[in-house]
């Protein structure tokens, strides 16, 4: 069993759309800016990365680069994101061949699933690649369902899969989670949610877009929730709740990316076609991250 926990940045997927080639060094420059702050893990292609929007060929470089950037210092784990279970099993091939040290698994759907169609596309990724730790990813916003529980209790016992990352905004349903599955699978935070909350019902950490553009600050509340310092946590929770705030507000890779070009990291426009933020929402990041960086 891995022992993942803490800060893990979903990554952008910097791009530039002219010649389609990712931008290696502003992903490089990115990942170390990352790493030497503190994050303790990476997530290429989660939905902030834009998975959905890349060739496999731009997902596979995506990950090279970022595997060859961690050089083992953090694990990876890379997004897995299909309509069909052998197109994500292909998926997954690409990105075990390449070093990930696990994936998180997205299930896609055009029509209705059952409960029945679900586990086995999970069960088929997951028992295909033993050797790689599983994260199940549940999101309703962004994917129009919520996996069930007992979906999930089931999904438990394949013993690579490890973790879940749910972004229900629906904490009562992590605490059944936590009851129902014991130490079999554990909890990360989505931004729905309210990390510090997550983390002090028994989550293990933060697997989220906004820990790209504030990483320090991030792991400096992970740290604080760890020693137990509640009170100190909770101050620095609100104060940073304005970024979350910022991108349910605007599109979510639109205000990342925005929000690492404001800081140097020139990753460039989200891909077409979606739009990139205008003057007045840029401002607004800026007067955020200039306070929060203070």
């Amino acid at each position: 069993m891995t022992h993942f926990h803490g800060i893990f940045p979903y990554l952008v997927s910097p791009v530039d759309q002219t010649k389609g080639t990712v931008l290696e060094s502003s992903l490089r420059h990115l990942i170390e800016h990352l790493i030497s702050s503190g994050v303790h893990g990476l997530s290429p292609l989660g939905s902030t990365g834009e998975y959905a929007y890349l060739s496999q060929e731009l997902r596979n470089e995506v990950v090279r680069i970022t595997v060859d950037q961690a050089a083992g210092r953090v694990p990876v784990l890379a997004g897995v994101a299909s309509f069909s279970t052998s197109d994500a099993c292909f998926q997954a091939e690409q990105y075990a061949n390449l070093g990930v040290d696990g994936m998180v698994l997205i299930s896609q759907k055009m029509y209705p699933l059952s409960d029945k169609a679900q586990l086995g596309y999970f069960q088929t990724i997951a028992e295909s690649f033993p050797e790689k730790s599983m994260t199940v990813y549940t999101n309703p916003g962004l994917l129009g369902d919520v996996l069930s529980i007992s979906l999930l209790n089931e999904l438990s016992y394949i013993p690579n899969i490890e973790y879940v990352k749910d972004a229900s905004s629906n904490t009562g349903r992590l605490l059944t989670m936590l009851n129902t599955f014991g130490e079999r699978v554990k909890i990360f935070s989505a931004s729905a949610h309210i990390p510090l909350l997550v983390i002090k019902l028994g989550g293990v950490g933060w697997m989220a877009g906004p820990a790209c553009v504030l990483p320090k600050q991030c792991v400096e509340l992970y740290e604080l929730a760890t020693r137990g310092d509640w009170d100190t946590a909770l101050a620095k929770q609100k104060e940073m709740w304005q970024i979350n705030e910022a991108f349910t507000q605007y599109a979510l890779a639109s205000c990342i990316k925005a929000s690492l070009n404001i800081q140097g990291f020139n990753v460039g426009d989200p891909i077409l076609p979606q739009e990139p933020l205008n003057d007045v929402a840029i401002a607004h990041l800026q007067q955020i991250i200039a306070q929060l960086n203070e």
